[in-house]
């Protein structure tokens, strides 16, 4: 069955009506990082609920949010995304490519950072997010990227099932990536865009 709702590819210029979409979520457990008893060692996330659930947004954040990212970075040659249903706004989702001191692209310009995703509290599970992703990565392919990276916390349980359902892996985390939230830990993932060579015979 086709989706009710359309993925395009939009403009930097509609910051604002992007950043309508709300982003935020519950918190109502998180995940701890176990370190695998291994010879090659690696880590597992398990699960653990809170006491007292509460709520995030990102957008809330100092110095987040769509409105402020122009003015901390040159997103010139960012991307967006946008999932409509009709005429309303219902998600989308930004890339960051070719972006001068942001770390996780390492200077590459073969890197690229899944640098936002949201979908409307009232439209998830629709398959909006993972429409959302696969353009997100036919964008990267089209600029010749060979990595995709996304950068999420362990007090986000959903986007961490959600980005490991999408293929990407585990590969880095950080105990210590924010100082003013010391309780949070941060998990970067990525997602090889390569596409395995094809095999003589």
């Amino acid at each position: 069955m086709a989706p009710d709702f359309t993925i395009v590819e939009d403009s930097i210029r509609n910051w604002e009506e992007y950043g309508k979409v709300p982003i935020s979520y519950r918190v109502a457990g998180i995940f701890e990082v176990v370190c695998q008893n291994t010879n090659r060692g690696g880590v597992s996330l398990e699960e653990r609920a809170i006491q007292v659930p509460y709520t995030k947004d990102y957008d809330a954040l100092a110095g987040e949010g769509p409105s402020r990212w122009a003015r901390n970075w040159n997103v010139s040659n960012w991307g967006v995304i946008s999932a409509f249903d009709g005429p309303r706004r219902i998600g989308g989702c930004v890339l960051a490519w070719r972006t001068e001191g942001l770390e996780l692209l390492e200077g590459r310009e073969d890197f690229v950072v899944l640098w936002d995703i949201r979908v409307h509290p009232d439209e998830r599970g629709r398959g909006i997010g993972s429409a959302l992703f696969s353009a997100a990565v036919a964008w990267a392919r089209d600029r010749r990227c060979r990595l995709l990276r996304v950068e999420t916390q362990n007090t986000n349980v959903p986007a961490c099932r959600f980005y490991a359902a999408q293929g990407c892996v585990l590969l880095h985390v950080h105990r210590f990536a924010y100082p003013d939230l010391p309780d949070e830990v941060q998990l970067i993932w990525e997602l090889p865009l390569e596409e395995a060579p094809t095999r003589p015979g």
